[in-house]
């Protein structure tokens, strides 16, 4: 039996997926009828050695704990001391032995190459708070939204200044549009909009109830990872790491939107650039496994383009995805209702039920409506001219568009 089908079976099993015979035949040159076997030898393998393991130690109940700590850069003396005060009883050395075989274990399985199956899988993470200043020395913190096909290792980019659910739900949606449909199953990292972190424990995650509702309507299974695993979500990890390469555009950049664009043009070059670990494009390998995606339902834009509520800034702007609109200087520091239409391409904002004010959406980073602009500049600005001057002072000077948002 072919030991690269073998071991793939057994990352299969140990990870409770069912396999798709005919598909990974096709991608290892073999019959369907060979991958069966090599399933089910996987099974019975994995459930002897759970049998033999079955003996009673002092470490029962300990291992992932452990495993964990210790993948996580934790040593094996800070490792028992932490147990210690969880109720183990058992010795030092019985720890240290441990870890020194589950280090002789994960260096030897780390030499076992992972074939992905065209069409299964993404994974999902965030590059969360970076903060970069731009041409005027005024910092900008933003987090980066990542997804990438560990098949192919195409991968989607998109610059954010919130994680919120409803900017997860928005992003999965373009991200399943920018690559052509859904895999059949998504790997998420343990964040909050995804996990009930109040009804989940460590061995075991459960997840928030609207997550799942959004999963279910867009047809993919979802997966949580497990904490201090980094090496179950391996690729968009290093993605992660790539976005180091943003580091030379410090400084370089006036408005989000030059960032935003930034971004854009990586996400770009990493899916024309050959992957170390196939020496393939991504954009090459990502035509071929579009074709085993899942259609995507469009209706999805009802689970995050419903109404929203924000504050207003004391700038008099709400802000919309990741764009800012004005209002009136006198709803600065309540709460507003913002109803997008229909068609995605105006919203209406209202404050206790009256519409207080319509904005087309636009790529401009501050959208100001003239009414509010003279009310801002009079209310701060120009609180000393008249109507006259303040208009005169608008139509003469169109970059106080971006002088008020500063």
């Amino acid at each position: 039996m072919r030991k690269d089908v073998y071991e793939r079976m057994r990352y299969f099993v140990r990870e409770n997926i069912k396999p798709n015979y005919s598909a990974i035949a096709r991608q290892y040159g073999v019959d369907p009828r060979t991958v069966k076997a090599a399933y089910l030898r996987a099974i019975n393998d994995e459930a002897t050695v759970r049998k033999q393991s079955k003996r009673h130690s002092k470490l029962d109940g300990y291992q992932d704990i452990i495993e964990d700590k210790y993948t996580a850069g934790c040593s094996a003396r800070a490792i028992f001391d932490f147990i210690v005060e969880k109720g183990f009883t058992g010795k030092y050395t019985i720890v240290k032995d441990y870890c020194r075989n589950f280090r002789k274990t994960q260096t030897k399985k780390a030499t076992i190459r992972v074939e992905h199956t065209i069409g299964l899988s993404a994974q999902v993470d965030w590059k969360e708070k970076i903060t970069m200043t731009d041409r005027n020395g005024v910092p900008h913190t933003f987090s980066i939204f990542l997804y990438v096909l560990p098949y192919s290792k195409f991968k989607f980019l998109k610059l954010t200044l919130d994680q919120k659910q409803d900017t997860l739900f928005k992003y999965l949606f373009e991200a399943f549009k920018a690559t052509g449909g859904l895999p059949k199953e998504i790997w998420f990292d343990n964040m909050s909009t995804v996990v009930d972190h109040k009804s989940s424990d460590f061995h075991h995650h459960r997840f928030n109830e609207r997550f799942l509702s959004f999963s279910h309507d867009a047809g993919f299974h979802p997966i949580a990872c497990r904490p201090f695993r980094p090496q179950t979500k391996g690729c968009v990890e290093a993605l992660a790491r790539t976005m180091n390469r943003l580091k030379p555009y410090d400084g370089e950049f006036s408005t989000i939107n030059d960032l935003n664009d930034i971004v854009n043009r990586l996400a770009n070059r990493l899916n024309h650039e050959k992957s170390q670990s196939n020496n393939q494009k991504p954009i090459e390998l990502w035509a071929k496994e579009k074709e085993h995606f899942r259609s995507l339902n469009h209706d999805l834009v009802r689970c995050f383009d419903s109404d929203q509520t924000r504050k207003v800034s004391r700038d008099s702007m709400i802000r919309f995805q990741n764009h800012q609109y004005s209002v009136s200087p006198n709803y600065i520091g309540k709460e507003v209702e913002i109803k997008p239409t229909t068609d995605g391409k105006a919203i209406h904002i209202f404050y206790q039920g009256v519409e207080i004010q319509k904005h087309d959406l636009t790529n401009r980073q501050f959208n100001y409506d003239p009414r509010d602009k003279r009310a801002i500049l009079k209310s701060d600005l120009m609180k000393d001219k008249t109507d006259e001057e303040i208009d005169k002072y608008m139509l003469n000077d169109l970059s106080i568009y971006d002088q008020i948002g500063e």
